[in-house]
């Protein structure tokens, strides 16, 4: 049976990770998460270049667009007619939405334009086809329970949350 180091970033650790994030030079977002490392739970890119890291660690990590939020893709801004929004639906100019098809699949997209007939709806996440730049630090980490690593997320992820993938926890 091989030992486990505890004091490392790998597969089936819960990582406290503090972060800032910057975008084209201006800071987007900063704070901090927690994740089962290994399990992709953050963004490919960034989950990749922290493997290794130690507690109190900081590193400065590029992920490039394809490794983070993928490319932009022109084929995800699609018109929809104004019909198939329900009467009375507030449709805003810049404004994010969640839409579901007729299908029953959810859809996250932004309003980018709108006409009499219809709106057109950019489907790509807004930080797509975007280089992103993270300072980033290790501030704690625990190995994972076996029902956090069967679950396949921290267990503090299930706070609030009604998901059945989250029974068992609490």
């Amino acid at each position: 049976m091989s030992e486990t180091k505890t004091d490392i970033v790998q597969d089936d650790m819960i990582v406290i990770l503090d972060y800032t994030l910057v975008v084209d030079g201006e800071e987007i977002d900063s704070g901090s998460i927690e994740y089962l490392q290994g399990h992709n739970k953050i963004i490919p890119g960034l989950e990749s270049e922290l493997a290794g890291m130690k507690v109190g660690e900081s590193r400065d990590v590029l992920v490039k667009s394809k490794d983070g939020y993928g490319e932009y893709d022109e084929e995800a801004v699609v018109d929809v007619s104004r019909d198939s929004f329900p009467e009375g639906f507030e449709i805003i100019l810049g404004r994010p939405m969640r839409i579901r098809s007729e299908d029953g699949n959810i859809f996250s997209g932004t309003v980018t334009a709108l006409s009499e007939e219809s709106v057109e709806l950019n489907l790509n996440h807004p930080l797509a086809g975007k280089d992103l730049f993270f300072k980033a630090t290790i501030s704690a980490l625990r190995p994972a329970t076996e029902k956090e690593i069967e679950h396949g997320h921290s267990a503090s992820d299930c706070a609030g949350c009604d998901s059945q993938s989250c029974e068992g926890f609490g």
